[in-house]
């Protein structure tokens, strides 16, 4: 019987240890008599380094597929400039930073930065690419350029796409 604590207590290093080597900054349990898990992530966007944004979405361990629930939150989180502005799609679909499959029937998360230039923000849209529960869930974030090094150029760069 004194096995069991020790053999939990391993398993529960090992997991942790993993999770540590992913870009998982929290993972919380649904309860004990489930597999599911609220997992949260931080992504950095790939070209504009200064926003970080954090994803929170549900694990299903042993299930074929992940619920599409998910909420993001982007904050800046380091220096942008307008070198870094001027590579990015400017057009009203924008263009995916990030994506994740979410079940072996083809659903997928993903995130879409979108660029307001109205109000000189960046927007960051998580959605899932597949409908269920009769809607395609979906959350948004911003990050605005105001008092940044970019916010210059987007002074000057209006509707020049």
């Amino acid at each position: 019987m004194k096995s069991i604590p020790v053999l939990v207590s391993a398993v529960g290093l090992s997991v942790f240890s993993l999770v540590g080597c992913s870009d998982n900054v929290g993972k919380v349990s649904l309860g004990m008599f489930t597999t599911k898990d609220v997992v949260i992530e931080a992504k950095q966007d790939p070209i504009v380094t200064g926003v970080t944004c954090h994803i929170s979405h549900v694990e299903a361990d042993l299930d074929f597929s992940d619920p599409s629930d998910m909420s993001i939150a982007c904050r800046q989180t380091g220096e942008f400039n307008q070198e870094q502005l001027s590579k990015i799609d400017r057009s009203k679909n924008g263009e995916i930073v990030f994506k994740q499959s979410k079940s072996i029937l083809f659903k997928s998360l993903k995130v879409r930065r979108i660029y307001d230039e109205e109000h000189k923000t960046l927007i960051y849209l998580s959605y899932s690419t597949k409908e269920s529960s009769g809607s395609h869930h979906h959350s948004v974030s911003t990050v605005a350029l105001y008092n940044t090094k970019a916010w210059d150029w987007a002074q000057s760069h209006k509707n020049d796409k």
